[in-house]
């Protein structure tokens, strides 16, 4: 038994030595030496070195030109792995739930399917006392809404036109846009300021707030928005909502150039 103890105790501090050596991996430093590990690691050169072979035998490190060692191949496998199990509603569910609770609002995430704006995913913030019915995969109108808007602003004017040339514009309430001339100025607007805001746009009583995602081309792949009840949204408090919804879309945009590139 106590010879069992001490081998598991020795694999976990092998694990942790294995993984310090991984962290001095960054942008600025690419290739490390043995030498930068014994002093990482506060051991003999002769200790670090057999650790680094041991990671070369595993195909995470490998021996770089000139010397030195260099990320391997098993690290590369690891990310394409690590990529794949990445879609955008995993990257998107922690920044969303941390949103929602900061502002205490709902806060979707929707994407262009088909020629229609879908709710692919939701959160409430844990305190929120008003709570808005947007399911998992409802459509929402293409020509009103913060999100839909949002998601338009950034394309070609040509598909924009042609896109909405495709769909019955339909009317919610006296403000909702159904002039193709008209929204193509308003998306206009939306792309310079960098977010999208509507007031009663779709629903007499409902604020959106949508921001777009960015992919690693530079293309809008989602937006993120804040939906609230139109009282909760005073003039004073709209500036931290629009603040608040585009810097946790810019930190999506971060996350996804990330996993896709």
């Amino acid at each position: 038994m106590a010879t069992d103890s001490s081998g598991y105790r020795e694999r976990n501090s092998t694990a942790d030595r294995a993984l310090v050596i991984l962290g001095l991996f960054t942008e600025d430093r690419l290739q490390i030496s043995a030498n930068d590990v014994a002093e990482a690691l506060g051991s003999a050169r002769s200790t670090a070195y057999r650790y680094l072979q041991t990671l070369v035998a595993a195909s995470f490190l490998e021996e770089a030109p000139g010397g030195g060692f260099r990320l391997g191949i098993g690290v590369l496998e690891l990310a394409r792995l690590a990529r794949r199990g990445y879609g955008l509603t995993a990257i998107a569910q922690p920044v969303m739930r941390a949103l929602a609770d900061e502002v205490g609002e709902t806060v979707l995430l929707t994407r262009l399917v088909d020629d229609t704006v879908v709710c692919i995913e939701r959160c409430e913030g844990a305190k929120q006392l008003v709570r808005l019915s947007y399911e998992r995969g409802s459509r929402l109108p293409i020509n009103a809404g913060a999100s839909a808007l949002t998601l338009l602003a950034w394309l070609p004017e040509k598909e924009i036109r042609e896109l909405l040339g495709r769909h019955a514009l339909q009317r919610f309430t006296e403000r909702t846009l159904t002039d193709v001339d008209v929204l193509v100025k308003r998306l206009a607007e939306i792309r310079t300021a960098g977010y999208g805001m509507t007031v009663a746009e779709v629903d007499p009583d409902a604020t959106g707030i949508a921001a777009p995602i960015f992919d690693d081309s530079g293309a809008v792949a989602a937006a993120l928005s804040i939906v609230a009840i139109r009282r909760r949204v005073p003039e004073d408090r709209s500036e931290l909502l629009v603040n608040a919804v585009r810097a946790a879309a810019e930190t999506l945009s971060r996350k996804l150039a990330v996993v896709r590139s």
